[in-house]
């Protein structure tokens, strides 16, 4: 569980959790506070993911079971073409749709350090998602921010990228040259 520690510093980045180690391969738990003390997690994950350099950031990186991510997509030293966007906090997530188009693009991980996979992914989807206020949103989201989403979905569900970089589909979409970005 959440290191309660962890809560007394709210300006302060959360160690990173590293492939390995438990956290990551568990399937968060729905959120069902909306209170000060998400809020607070947020912030401290937001601080985590710039300092890291990261375009977005899950609970479970930080040491929470919490179904919870942030998006900000922005040009940095390990995404310099990201676009720009506001961070989101994304809350109890859902993917309602995909497109059947699937791009290749270069991934990495705050949780694999170091190593980046050509991870397949669709390049539309749409989702839906509570904000920090408990207020439902759904939204169609494409290229660069449909990636984050979806790469932040997988930790929810106890996947990290080294594990999707070997699962079956990622070899195959590989050998067929599927509409590589």
């Amino acid at each position: 569980m959440f290191k309660d520690e962890m809560l007394q510093a709210p300006s302060q980045p959360l160690p990173i959790a590293l492939v390995g180690e438990a956290i990551l391969k568990e399937h968060a738990i729905e959120v069902r506070d909306f209170d000060t003390a998400l809020s607070q997690l947020a912030e401290q994950m937001a601080l985590s993911m710039v300092a890291a350099k990261g375009v977005g950031i899950a609970a479970p990186q930080v040491h929470s079971p919490l179904a919870l991510f942030i998006m900000a997509s922005r040009p940095n030293e390990r995404y310099p073409d990201a676009p720009l966007m506001d961070p989101v906090v994304v809350v109890n997530p859902q993917i309602l749709s995909a497109s059947a188009e699937l791009v290749s693009g270069e991934e990495g991980c705050l949780s694999v350090p170091g190593q980046r996979f050509s991870i397949w992914r669709h390049q539309t989807i749409v989702v839906r998602y509570q904000d920090l206020a408990g207020q439902w949103q759904q939204t169609e989201l494409t290229g660069f921010i449909a990636r984050i989403f979806q790469h932040e979905f997988d930790h929810l569900q106890g996947i990290t990228l080294l594990e999707r970089s070997q699962m079956p589909e990622q070899t195959v979409m590989a050998q067929a040259g599927n509409h590589q970005a």
